[in-house]
């Protein structure tokens, strides 16, 4: 995959037709905690709603189409030295090294645009390794396991906590 081709922007609600074709994959949304979305309908309000105001959520797109998207939520008050890290992309895509560029892109700006951000954090389900994968290519550190941690789709699932520091190199 070419990475010129990769950039991050904000949402638009004309993105609304490639979106639903990556989020209406149960696929794409197995270990997001927000479930598949089943209509166009649905995916406007979405876009509106939650991914435009969104502080930091990015669409991933390949040649300007959204293929996925990047979010960092930073926490508030006295944790607001941390932010959470989540993405998601089109199956299609999957294996072809997309998220890793654009999530080191996303790295590579965030620390400069979030005020008192030090650091990123992920957590990951045990079972996803192309996760994990990224994760780790991009400079992110295993830092453990967190046994029956995180509650999605109506399990509560093993998670690793990845972290990545302001001072940290990314790959």
């Amino acid at each position: 995959m070419d990475p010129s081709r990769i950039s991050l922007r904000p949402f638009k609600l004309s993105d609304v037709d490639d979106f639903l074709k990556w989020a209406s994959d149960d696929r794409v949304t197995r270990c997001l905690r927000w479930n598949t979305i089943t209509s166009r309908e649905e995916a406007l309000n979405y876009l509106d709603k939650v991914a435009i105001p969104h502080p930091w959520r990015r669409s991933i797109c390949l040649d300007d189409r959204s293929i996925g998207y990047i979010s960092i939520k930073q926490e508030a008050g006295d944790d607001r030295c941390r932010a959470h890290v989540g993405y998601a992309l089109a199956a299609e895509y999957w294996g072809k090294g997309v998220v890793t560029v654009a999530l080191k892109m996303a790295v590579s700006k965030v620390f400069e645009e979030i005020p008192d951000l030090v650091r990123l954090q992920a957590l990951v389900e045990v079972e996803n390794k192309g996760s994990q994968r990224v994760l780790e290519k991009v400079g992110f550190l295993k830092e453990g396991l967190l046994r029956k941690y995180g509650f999605c789709k109506g399990e509560i699932r093993d998670m690793f906590v990845y972290g990545f520091l302001y001072t940290d190199k990314v790959m």
